[in-house]
């Protein structure tokens, strides 16, 4: 939907069974009323705003599905936390990012199963209106997509995560705990399932007029499917010839392709919101009634020089910093992502050089999202929001966007043995950032190169490329992935923090600095020792945590 429509309409609609019990509580969640719903598409409509609103909290896309990063080498955090053991390796999956997490998109995915229960149960009596079609197809999207974050996060080969699906009960859901899946494969064939019955009942985007723009569509959904099926390839390396399908598929059937600019992936145009690499996003916006993801905030420096409320929660790691200066010192890529010292830039309508006297040190902070920063009294004109505690800003916030499915193509055709064709697309990649191209045959390291300079601080999950690479049968990634599972990251250590041209060394970061090595086990979480306990049995620690 219109992005202002879709970040200040987002009412939470308190589903029927709003007062179920927890998701694996072994308690009944009783019989919720839902006589009174979708009697008309204005119900509907409602009934899947609920839906999108989990995205926009500070608990997912706005901050802390982001902190579990920290165990990686491409950023730190700005300010010390309660939960050191995502950063280390030491989960107990009591963390509050990780608990706060599982609750919110198990309860969207039994939202989601309570609405495509009930248009399923309307259509045998009526044939549904265009917008109650559309609902269904997006309660499926919704469900999909919830599903998978759960799914890659929680199963493994060996133990799937819980999944159920209301429609498979011919009375009606019997509140009982939803089953562990034999294996994560399963969850994804589930997923699968259910993005194809997104793909049956959406639109292409292209169908929505402006104020709908924002909503699920078709090509999401495909983008979803291949992003399944690159996941799957870890226990199944046939799956990476889905992956091509479904990326040729966006390109052919849905028009996908690369933005003209990196820049304009990250605009605060209105007008740009919208380019051919989008895919799917999170509308966001400024101004008094702002919403949206509040992450480019949360990214600012802390108090933003005295003129905004910035939280400087995550910042660049000297690692990634160096990874991109392998393309060049000074290129449109590293400069566009990251400010480190003495690099000019434009904020609140002046003219600056960076420099960071905030919290830990780290020498540089994320410059993907700071666009609408850029203009004069940012927030009266409506590009941030006036409330430095919601610090959403207005950018369409990529979760999927062209440039990603473009590097899990070249990362299928590498792994099937196709590498000139891998060379394609990791060129185009690289062209539009007015990088040099491949002088040579792509192998898997310029892939992990790309991949990791291209989607940068974006809600990627670089942490679980990682993981997934460890278990590779390339010898090259895998190398690679492992040394990063168990680096520490490094930072720079100004002379004078507050002087743009101060001397610097290069150091270790100063915060969570004894890190667990990796082992297979950690490549997914251990489930929340509560809703072990209220399964009764019926929910199994994954294999490690035990």
């Amino acid at each position: 939907m219109d992005s202002k429509k879709i970040i200040i309409a987002l009412v939470l609609f308190v589903l029927a069974f709003s007062s179920c019990s927890d998701f694996l509580d072994v308690q009944s969640e009783g019989n919720p009323t839902t006589t009174s719903y979708f009697k008309n598409d204005q119900q509907a409509i409602d009934a899947i705003t609920a839906l999108y609103k989990p995205l926009h909290r500070e608990t997912s896309y706005g901050r802390d599905l982001f902190w579990e990063q920290g165990a990686a080498c491409d950023i730190v955090w700005g300010r010390t936390r309660g939960f050191p053991t995502l950063a280390t390796f030491a989960y107990t999956g009591d963390e509050s990012p990780l608990n706060n997490n599982f609750t919110l998109f198990y309860e969207n995915i039994a939202y989601s199963n309570w609405v495509i229960q009930e248009l399923l149960k309307k259509q045998k009596s009526t044939t549904l209106s265009s917008i109650e079609t559309r609902s269904l197809g997006e309660a499926y999207f919704m469900r999909g997509m919830s599903h998978f974050v759960m799914a890659y996060r929680y199963g493994t080969n060996e133990q799937g995560a819980p999944f159920v699906r209301y429609e498979d009960f011919p009375s009606g859901y019997d509140n009982s705990i939803p089953p562990q899946q034999a294996s994560v494969v399963d969850n994804y064939k589930y997923i699968i399932e259910d993005m194809d019955k997104a793909i049956t009942y959406l639109p292409k985007f292209e169908a929505y007029a402006d104020e709908d723009k924002g909503r699920a569509h078709q090509a999401a959904a495909v983008a979803y499917k291949a992003k399944v099926y690159a996941y799957w390839a870890t226990w199944d390396e046939t799956q990476w010839k889905n992956v091509i399908d479904m990326v040729n598929s966006l390109e052919t059937n849905y028009g996908r392709a690369l933005a003209p600019t990196f820049a304009e992936v990250f605009s605060s145009d209105f007008s740009k919101f919208w380019n051919s690499e989008y895919i799917w996003s999170i509308p966001s916006d400024g101004g008094a009634n702002g919403g949206g993801s509040e992450f480019p905030g949360v990214v600012l420096e802390n108090k933003g020089w005295g003129i905004f409320n910035g939280w400087g929660q995550n910042k660049p790691s000297y690692d990634i910093y160096e990874e991109m200066l392998k393309d060049g010192v000074g290129n449109d890529r590293l400069k566009r992502s990251i400010l480190e010292y003495n690099q000019e830039f434009e904020f609140w309508g002046t003219t600056r050089k960076f420099y960071s006297t905030s919290d830990i040190e780290a020498g540089f902070m994320i410059n993907k999202y700071m666009d609408p920063f850029k203009y004069a009294n940012a927030s009266e004109a409506g590009y941030v929001n006036t409330s430095g505690d919601w610090p959403t800003a207005r950018i369409n916030f990529p979760l999927i966007r062209f440039a990603e499915m473009l590097l899990f193509r070249a990362e299928a055709y590498l792994m099937t043995n196709q590498a000139d064709k891998a060379k394609k697309d990791i060129d185009a990649v690289r062209q539009r950032s007015n990088l040099a191209l491949l002088d040579h045959t792509p192998t898997m390291a310029d892939l992990y190169h790309e991949r990791r300079c291209e989607l940068a601080f974006e809600f990627t999950d670089h942490l679980f490329d990682l993981k997934r690479w460890n278990r590779s049968s390339n010898a090259t990634i895998k190398a690679l992935a492992n040394k990063e599972l168990n680096s520490h990251p490094r930072v720079r250590k100004y002379a004078n923090r507050a002087n743009p041209e101060s001397i610097f060394e290069i150091a270790d970061y100063q915060d969570y600095k004894i890190k667990n090595p990796y082992q297979d086990y950690m490549m997914v979480f251990p489930y929340p020792a509560v809703q072990v306990t209220k399964s009764n049995g019926k929910l199994t620690q994954n294999k490690g945590y035990q």
